[in-house]
């Protein structure tokens, strides 16, 4: 569940990936986040590891106020000060420095601390903070390390950074103490050196569907009653072998094909659409304008979203996020 996350904090989840930017131009800053935004990755770490970080957090704070900008490698309270100046909405810290951690707690400005061993994690706890980053995630024993730390720290969510890229993110994404990932493979130095921002934005967009992994996962379709519904999925099963199963609303033939008894949403049925984190992919598709139906939510038993439908129908048919 992530209702009770800060507004920032949500925004990360909801985005899921946190590129880590190093800019050693100002003026690349607004190209760059127009990349970054038209990826589908509307959010930035920019690092104090250059003497342009600050102006450009500016320059994106100003110029493009839609995406989220914040501030990594932030090593002391004065470059905190001068980030949160030139609008950073979040600080990040490699690790953890009980100083920048309370000055930023004291400024009413979210901070993610780099952690990597439990006695940090307890620190952080101390100081109430109960998300952090992992740093440097690979290195610091990757997914398997997150699966331990949840065990005593069920409370505290991770961002881990460092080592993660498009071929592990799913690994990390998949546990349930993890927030978002951050990485800077689509944003390479080389890349923003050489603006060779349609690259980033290609990167960007294959990140962001490997991260929800959409796919179909079965078709509904609509019938008069229970009983049209019930013979309607025998004589599927009776030609293909298929297995009958009865639900509340429908029978399922199969694992792909749905027998709603009526018609409750779509003038035809409606289309299953998997994916990796419902939440998440919801807030994915507002984004582009796709809202939820209200009251049609259901839940896991941990209280994470299963499932919901979508206000748009496409060819008759409804349609629904379903967790993978």
């Amino acid at each position: 569940m992530t209702d009770n996350l800060d507004p920032v904090l949500r925004q990360i989840f909801e985005i899921g990936i946190v590129p880590v930017v190093k800019l050693d131009d100002p003026e690349d800053a607004l190209p760059l986040a127009r990349a970054l935004a038209e990826g589908g990755i509307p959010a930035a770490e920019v690092t104090f590891r250059t003497a342009a970080a600050e102006e450009s957090i500016r320059a994106i704070a100003s110029g493009m106020p839609e995406l989220l900008a914040g501030a990594g490698t932030v090593l002391t309270t004065e470059q905190a000060d001068r980030a949160i100046a030139a609008g950073a909405k979040f600080i990040v810290t490699p690790g953890f420095n009980p100083a920048v951690v309370s000055h930023c707690i004291a400024r009413n400005i979210p901070i993610t601390p780099g952690v990597s061993s439990p006695s940090q994690v307890e620190q952080g706890l101390e100081l109430g903070v109960d998300i952090m980053k992992l740093f440097p995630a690979e290195q610091a024993g990757g997914p398997g390390m997150l699966k331990a730390l949840a065990g005593p720290y069920g409370g505290v969510k991770f961002i881990p950074t460092g080592g993660v890229g498009i071929k592990n993110m799913r690994d990390y994404l998949s546990l349930g103490n993890v927030l978002a990932v951050g990485g800077s493979w689509m944003v390479s130095p080389e890349l923003v050196r050489e603006k060779k921002f349609a690259t980033v934005t290609s990167l960007c967009r294959e990140a962001v569907a490997h991260m929800h992994n959409f796919g179909f996962k079965h078709l509904g379709i609509n019938g008069a009653d229970a009983a049209s519904a019930g013979i309607d999925a025998e004589r599927m099963a009776s030609l293909f072998g298929f297995a009958v199963s009865e639900g509340s609303g429908s029978f399922f033939s199969g694992p792909s094909f749905e027998y709603m008894k009526g018609a409750p949403f779509g003038e035809r049925g409606h289309i299953a659409i998997g994916t990796d984190n419902v939440e998440r992919a919801a807030a994915y598709l507002a984004r582009s304008g796709v809202g939820t139906r209200a009251g049609t939510e259901g839940y896991n038993a941990d209280g994470s979203l299963r499932n919901v439908y979508l206000d748009v129908e496409i060819a008759g048919f409804a349609v629904h996020l379903l967790k993978n």
